[in-house]
C-alpha cells in the first residue's frame, strides 16, 4: 500500500498514547512537486472521509472513541517549494479535530 493507492488506508494502529493513528506510506520523490502533492492531498481526503463517514470505526470498532492522528512516513525530505502544504495541511486536519504528523524514514 503506498500514497498512489488514493482509496486504501495504508496502516491504521493505535499508538503508545492511546490515539488512532492512519499512516499513509509515501515513497514518491519530490522530482515532480506539483504531481506529487495532488497525490497525497487526494490520499489525505480519503483518508479524511474514511473517518468522517465512520467507514474507520465500522472496520476497526476498538478505534471508535479515540484521538485521531494522521501521519504520513516521507522517503524523500520535503523540499522548501513544499512546505506551504504541509502547513495548511495541518492547520486544516487540526481544524477537523485531529492530530497531523509528518516523519523522514
Amino acid at each position: 500500500m503506498t500514497v498512489e493507492q488514493i482509496e486504501v488506508v495504508d496502516f491504521v494502529g493505535i499508538d503508545p498514547t492511546g490515539r488512532a493513528v492512519l499512516t499513509i506510506s509515501d515513497h514518491l520523490p519530490w522530482d515532480d512537486a506539483k504531481s506529487h502533492l495532488f497525490t497525497l492531498q487526494e490520499k489525505l481526503n480519503a483518508y479524511l472521509r474514511f473517518i468522517e463517514c465512520s467507514e474507520m470505526t465500522e472496520k476497526s470498532p476498538e478505534l471508535a472513541g479515540r484521538a485521531i492522528a494522521i501521519s504520513v512516513f516521507l522517503k524523500f525530505p520535503i523540499p522548501s517549494e513544499a512546505e506551504w502544504f504541509f502547513a495548511k495541511t495541518l492547520a486544516a486536519i487540526e481544524a477537523a479535530g485531529f492530530g497531523f504528523e509528518i516523519r523522514s524514514l
